[in-house]
């Protein structure tokens, strides 16, 4: 009886810390991705300037854009969003000239969420 009960109490202890292993598993990347309040919608911002940077990876997709000689950083949509709409891997490159129009960032002076993107004479939404 002792060892079954002994058992059993391992047996809770396993299950917890597997299920405290699974809950940190899928709430770390939540708490990694940011929300979009840190950005100013109430005022829109267009830039067009050429491309410095362009990363296509998650959790979105980001290029650095230099324009009216100011570098800014731009966060456009996830990766899989901007193929879905047009715009795959590969169809932004450095020395590009694109147009951006989005959202400054109230704290980040150079940083702006974008709404949308023309490249190549094309428009794609992003949100």
């Amino acid at each position: 009886m002792v060892r079954s009960r002994l058992l059993n109490t391992r047996s809770r202890v396993f299950v917890a810390a597997g299920f405290a292993a699974i809950t940190a598993a899928v709430a770390l990347p939540a708490l990694a991705h940011h929300g979009w309040g840190g950005y100013d919608s109430d005022k829109t911002l267009t830039l067009t300037g050429t491309v410095d940077q362009f990363a296509f990876s998650n959790p979105h997709a980001m290029l650095n854009l230099q324009s009216d000689g100011k570098l800014w950083h731009v966060v456009l949509a996830p990766p899989g969003r901007m193929t879905a709409r047009g715009l795959p891997d590969g169809t932004i490159k450095p020395g590009q000239t694109v147009t951006v129009v989005g959202y400054a960032h109230k704290s980040e002076p150079a940083e702006l969420r974008a709404e949308r993107i023309t490249a190549d004479g094309k428009t794609v939404e992003l949100r």
